[in-house]
């Protein structure tokens, strides 16, 4: 997939369009943060140690998804 975007936002030097997606997916528990980290081509722990980067809690808002976690830790 090719996304373009206009020459007129200002991003910041170093910003992964892919990691920032994944990291918004994870957010919004489309994925995992197994799956997240495959998209954005990182390790789980590399992706989670980054997402506070992109404004992003490691843990879930939801008491279930958070106990699931610790299930699969």
């Amino acid at each position: 997939m090719t996304l373009t975007l206009p020459n007129t936002i200002n991003l910041p030097p170093v910003f992964d369009l892919g990691t920032y997606l994944a990291a918004k997916l994870y957010a919004d528990a489309v994925l995992s943060a197994g799956q997240a980290a495959e998209v954005a081509h990182l390790s789980k722990r590399a992706f989670i140690e980054i997402l506070g980067k992109y404004g992003v809690s490691v843990f879930s808002e939801n008491t279930e998804d958070l106990l699931d976690d610790i299930r699969n830790a």
